[in-house]
């Protein structure tokens, strides 16, 4: 990867160091930093880049929650001096930016949701995978995207290897839990800066009427779909999600500068 990991005190982050405006990428439960390669590619070099690793296998285990994770994110944000941040999240990683922006709204100047979690997920199905089903894990990680040839060997190794962790699977477990129990349906009308919605056509995780329920209660959002397209879509179509996403960025700083 062209940008290195730094660690500083409690954080681990990537910092691309491309421009005055930060924009924040949260990975959800299973994500890695491989999968916002697209967006670090295309972003880089024009904005600041910031991709904090959410410490949910290292957080101890009695603050391992999505509200655990916000209030990390928000001591991030504090710890760098940023001013108001563009945060985008994919999954859980999507969750918690609505939980922070609810928490921080003075932090916030805009929010991208991909595959958010906060109103309906099926993730895992009705059971945790049996440690040790290799081809479990591959089926699920494929039925992650419409195009299956998208969850690389790598990728899939980086899941069995989570699921295959007692400490690890426990701590996504106590995660997916606390997602679920923050339910944010009726908070997200509170949300008044900008919202893009991204969303794959064929995401079976977080489906596409959960996009559209985010923007009908969302009051200041934008909805678009990209068509063959699973839960993942900066993964599996890049150059059209980074199209919507410099578009939206572009107008909202366009607004932000005083005439």
């Amino acid at each position: 990867m062209k940008y290195p990991v730094k660690e500083e005190g409690e954080f681990k982050y990537i910092e691309t160091g491309g421009g005055e405006e930060h924009l924040l990428l949260l990975h959800g439960l299973f994500g890695a930093l491989s999968n916002f390669q697209g967006i670090l590619d295309h972003f880089g070099d024009k904005y600041n880049v910031v991709v904090p690793i959410l410490p949910i296998f290292e957080m101890p285990l009695r603050k391992v929650s999505v509200k655990g994770l916000v209030e990390h994110v928000a001591r991030f944000v504090e710890h760098k001096g940023y001013g108001k941040v563009h945060v985008l999240g994919n999954s859980l990683g999507g969750h918690i930016a609505l939980l922070y922006a609810l928490g921080y709204p003075e932090k916030v100047k805009s929010i991208i949701l991909t595959g958010s979690s906060g109103l309906f997920e099926s993730a895992m199905g009705s059971t945790f995978p049996k440690r040790g089903d290799y081809d479990f894990i591959k089926r699920k990680t494929e039925a992650t995207f419409y195009d299956p040839r998208v969850a690389s060997k790598e990728l899939v190794d980086e899941v069995f290897d989570i699921v295959n962790d007692r400490n690890k699977g426990i701590r996504i477990i106590a995660t997916a839990k606390s997602a679920v129990r923050h339910n944010l349906g009726d908070k997200l009308h509170q949300i008044k800066a900008p919202v893009l919605l991204i969303w794959g056509k064929q995401d079976n995780v977080t489906p596409p009427f959960v996009a559209e329920k985010f923007h009908e209660l969302l009051p200041n959002s934008r909805l678009v779909f990209i068509d063959k397209c699973g839960h993942a879509p900066m993964m599996e179509h890049p150059e059209a999600f980074n199209r919507h996403l410099e578009d939206f960025l572009q107008e909202v700083v366009k607004q932000d500068v005083p005439a």
